[in-house]
């Protein structure tokens, strides 16, 4: 039986394809382990490139994915109802700014969670962000005692902490749908996670974030890209193309309806050529309908959001997941067109039980993850303070934290803060933040690829990809 509910770790991943239900438990004396006991799994109704369209019919995929989870676990849902929920949003803004307090006098003295507090409180102060978005994630990236770049500033000693803090903002209107959907299912939430960074959470290793990498996940309606340098991400992008555009490809040029596209989609590249020519279908066309759906999404949208992004800064290359990163020939295109390594996750970081252990799940295996890191170290992900209605449970600490911010504040009035000129990437030598910060626009970019030989090598894996089949 499982043990208590505190050890209890639950997860709701809200995708374009499927909803998913994660439950796992952590043995007190390993907290960084986990041990995932059971899951539900629904497709995914009322959700299209990962927003909800229609409440009642999400609702019932989060439903159907919580009966199942608690059919398979034995657990009451009571236990169940405290949810990490991992949904996706389009028109995701993800700004850096810094921010600089004293720390004493001429002594040098040690850095307190009180200093923490007010620096965070500095950064935040310089953010600027549309009325109509919702803070979802600060993430510092990086600190500076004395302008020497360190890794945690806990009671260290010095004169001035610096910190760069990025804030991950979402349309309020997503978010509140999701917090409606779910709450309409007597479930209760513990927090929110963005989808792109939940799924690198279950893809990536702790050495490749420290080391610098770029996870891409390729799921059914987006791509999520998070840039991790020393152990933290930097930088958020959501790309709104995704699996789903492949069946919509093949319901139209093979003039099938989308039933038929989408199991044509999952069986394309393990069924043998012949078996589908046999049920009809012209499988030139359907290799190269897929071929230009990927060439577009790589060549043109993630090349573009990652133009800034050099492999001298991401030693450990590219992280690859999700259920669209099984197509022939996707590795190779990604790391000619970015010149860097790729590593085609296999399964996620944790150990998950059959049907699950492949990288269409890194989200769910994200969450659990997500949950572990942020109570080891709250300042990793630290949640909004801004007040959302519907999370009432914790809107009088918020209040509360809103009105010591307001009062530090105005203690500090007169302290002299330092100039920042270290761009939206804070102190990263060699970029300015350009396409990275303003994610991808569909434009075309350069008038050449970077490598002069990219438009050979583009047609020898469509070659490849065609001959597959």
């Amino acid at each position: 039986m499982p043990g208590k509910s505190d050890n209890l770790l639950v997860g709701l991943s809200m995708g374009t394809t499927k909803t998913t239900m994660i439950v796992a438990e952590r043995n007190p004396r390993y907290p960084d382990s986990v041990h995932v006991i059971g899951f539900g799994n629904a497709p995914s109704r009322g959700i299209s490139k990962g927003i909800i369209v229609s409440l009642q019919d999400a609702r019932q995929s989060v439903t159907k994915a919580f009966q199942e989870a608690q059919s398979i676990t034995g657990i009451s849902p009571k236990r169940l109802a405290n949810v990490i929920v991992a949904f996706n949003a389009m028109d995701v803004q993800s700004e850096s700014t810094h921010g600089m307090v004293t720390l004493g006098g001429r002594d040098s003295k040690s850095v307190e969670a009180s200093d923490l507090n007010r620096v965070i409180d500095r950064a935040r102060d310089n953010l600027a962000l549309r009325s109509n978005m919702y803070s979802l994630h600060m993430i510092p990236t990086s600190y500076e005692l004395d302008g020497r770049t360190i890794d945690e500033p806990l009671n260290m000693n010095g004169n001035q902490l610096d910190m760069w803090l990025q804030t991950v903002a979402v349309p309020m209107t997503y978010v509140q749908n999701v917090v409606n959907c779910v709450q309409s299912c007597d479930l209760a939430i513990k927090g929110l996670v963005l989808k792109p960074l939940a799924s690198s959470l279950g893809a990536v290793y702790e050495e490749e974030m420290r080391a610098g990498c770029i996870s891409i996940c390729i799921g059914g309606g987006t791509t999520g890209i998070v840039l991790y340098r020393g152990g933290r991400a930097f930088r958020v992008i959501s790309i709104p193309i995704g699996g789903d555009h492949i069946r919509s490809d093949l319901a139209t040029v093979l003039h099938i309806p989308y039933g038929e596209a989408e199991h044509l989609k999952k069986r394309i590249f393990t069924t043998p050529p012949e078996d589908l020519m046999r049920e009809g279908i012209d499988v030139t066309l359907a290799g190269e309908a897929v071929f230009a759906r990927i060439e577009e999404l790589c060549y043109k949208y993630i090349r573009n959001a990652l133009a800034e992004a050099t492999p001298q800064h991401f030693p450990s290359g590219i992280i690859l997941s999700g259920g669209v990163s099984d197509t022939p020939g996707i590795e190779m295109m990604l790391e000619q067109i970015l010149q860097m390594p790729v590593r085609k996750v296999a399964e996620p970081v944790y150990k998950m039980p059959p049907g699950l252990d492949n990288s269409s799940y890194v989200s769910a295996a994200g969450i659990l993850r997500y949950q572990v890191m942020t109570e080891k170290d709250p300042y990793l992900f630290m949640e909004s303070e801004q007040l959302l209605p519907g999370l009432s449970e914790r809107s009088e600490k918020r209040e509360r934290q809103e009105q010591k911010r307001a009062e530090r504040r105005s203690r500090e009035d007169d302290e002299e803060e330092n100039g920042y000129d270290g761009g939206d990437y804070g102190p990263y030598d060699g970029d300015d933040g350009g396409d990275i910060e303003d994610g991808p626009d569909g434009g075309e970019g350069e008038d050449y690829p970077r490598h002069e030989n990219l438009g050979e090598f583009l047609r020898h894996v469509k070659d490849s990809i065609i001959k597959y089949f």
